[in-house]
C-alpha cells in the first residue's frame, strides 16, 4: 500500500469542513484541512444567523431534510460536550394574514414528517401569551430551534481534528490536485510556502469557492460541476431591549426561509437575513434598505420604534438556484456523481448547511465507505 502524508484532506475551514475533518479523524483517519484564509470560518461559516434550525421547511427525502434534523441532534450534544454556549430558545413561526395561516399547515406538516420533535400549533392568543409583544393570527412552535456560538463550535472542531493528530493549515489556499495512479490524491497547495502533499482521500468543502475548486482537480467532468449563484442577505441590528425571547419568523419565500429575527447571546436583536441576487462577493449593508425592513417586521411586531434600527452585516450565500426559483437540496457529489474514486464534492451549502454540519461530515465519511 502506497505511503501518504495524511489519510484524508479536507478543502475548507469552515465549520462545514471542520465537521468533515473530524467526521474523519473519529474514524481514525489523520486529516489536514486547508485552509486559504488565516483563520478559521471566514467565509460563509462567519456571515450568517447562527441559528440551530428544527428541520421544518426541507422536502421530504432531501439531503436538507435528513441532515438538518441528525444534525441539530448532534450539535446540542456536542455543544454540551465541549462547553460552547448556545440558547435552545424555540422558534414561532407566525402568519399574520389568512393567506399566511393557510400555509402554516403544510409547514407543520412537512416538520412532522421530517421529525422534528415537539412541533406545535398555536392560535394568535397562545403565540402572544408566549411573547406578548408580538402580532399574529397563527403560530407554530418549534421548541428544538436555538443560537449558538458558531466560532466557539468550530474552534472545539479544529480542537477535535488537531487531538487526533491531524491538523487545521491557515494560509494556504488550494491550488489542484491529481488522482494518482494505484489510489489517492497528490494535492497542490499555495500560499507563503507552497507545498505538495499527497492524501488517500480528498473532501472539498470550500462554500462560495466550491465550483473552482472542482475545475482544479483533473479530470473532474465539469459538466458536473453546478451553476453557482450568490444570494446576498443583509442584517439590521436593533437598538435597546429585545422584544421577543424566541426566534420569530414569517412563512418562508421562494429560495429563502425569509428575514427573521433573532436575539443574539449578548441579548441583543438583530433582523435578517433578506435575499438578493448578486454578481459579486459585496457584503456592504445598503441603508435604504430599512424601509424595507421596517415594513417587514411591522406586519408582526407593530411597535417597532421608528429610527431603531442599524445597517450590521452581510453573508452570500452559495446557491444553486437562481431568483424566482424553488430552493434546490445540498450537493455530496462522490464517485457515483465524477467518476474519480475517494472523492466527495460538496456543492450548495447553504442554511441549514451550519445546523447540519456534524451530519454531513458522517455522511462524507459513509460515502467514502468509511
Amino acid at each position: 500500500m502506497a505511503e501518504f502524508d495524511f489519510d484524508a484532506v479536507v478543502v475548507g475551514a469552515g465549520a462545514v469542513g471542520l465537521a468533515c475533518g473530524y467526521a474523519l479523524a473519529r474514524r481514525g483517519l489523520v486529516t489536514a484541512v486547508l485552509e486559504a484564509e488565516a483563520a478559521i470560518g471566514q467565509g460563509v461559516s462567519s456571515r450568517n444567523s447562527e441559528v440551530i434550525h428544527g428541520g421544518l421547511y426541507y422536502a421530504t427525502g432531501s439531503l436538507k431534510a435528513r441532515l438538518c434534523v441528525e444534525g441539530r441532534r448532534a450539535l446540542y450534544a456536542f455543544l454540551d460536550a465541549h462547553h460552547v454556549e448556545y440558547d435552545r430558545c424555540g422558534k414561532l413561526v407566525v402568519a399574520t394574514t389568512p393567506e399566511e395561516a393557510a400555509r402554516l399547515d403544510a409547514i407543520f406538516d412537512q416538520a412532522v414528517t421530517n421529525g422534528v420533535e415537539g412541533m406545535a400549533k398555536l392560535s394568535g392568543e397562545e403565540a402572544r401569551a408566549m411573547e406578548p409583544d408580538l402580532r399574529c393570527i397563527m403560530a407554530l412552535h418549534s421548541p428544538e430551534s436555538g443560537v449558538f456560538d458558531s466560532h466557539g463550535y468550530m474552534l472545539a472542531l479544529q480542537g477535535e481534528i488537531e487531538q487526533a493528530g491531524g491538523a487545521v493549515v491557515l494560509s494556504t489556499p488550494f491550488e489542484g490536485a491529481s488522482a494518482l495512479d494505484g489510489g489517492g490524491f497528490e494535492v497542490r497547495a499555495g500560499g507563503a510556502e507552497p507545498t505538495v502533499l499527497t492524501c488517500r482521500y480528498l473532501v472539498t468543502a470550500a462554500g462560495l469557492s466550491a465550483q473552482g475548486v472542482a475545475r482544479h482537480i483533473d479530470r473532474f467532468p465539469v459538466e458536473t460541476i453546478p451553476e453557482i449563484h450568490y444570494g446576498k442577505g443583509m442584517y439590521f441590528r436593533l437598538a435597546g431591549k429585545a422584544p421577543f425571547a424566541r426566534l420569530i419568523y414569517p412563512p418562508p419565500v421562494p429560495g429563502s426561509v425569509g428575514a427573521h429575527y433573532r436575539r443574539d447571546l449578548g441579548g441583543q436583536g438583530v433582523f435578517g437575513p433578506d435575499l438578493s441576487f448578486v454578481d459579486e462577493l459585496d457584503y456592504s449593508v445598503d441603508p435604504e434598505a430599512a424601509g424595507r425592513f421596517y415594513r417587514n417586521i411591522r406586519t408582526f411586531w407593530p411597535d417597532l420604534p421608528d429610527d431603531a434600527l442599524s445597517p450590521d452585516y452581510a453573508g452570500i450565500r452559495p446557491k444553486l438556484h437562481g431568483p424566482g426559483e424553488p430552493q434546490g437540496d445540498f450537493r455530496l457529489d462522490g464517485e457515483d456523481a465524477h467518476g474519480i474514486a475517494g472523492l466527495v464534492a460538496l456543492f450548495g451549502i447553504e442554511s441549514p448547511g451550519l445546523t447540519s454540519s456534524l451530519a454531513i461530515g458522517e455522511e462524507v465519511a459513509a460515502r467514502l465507505g468509511l
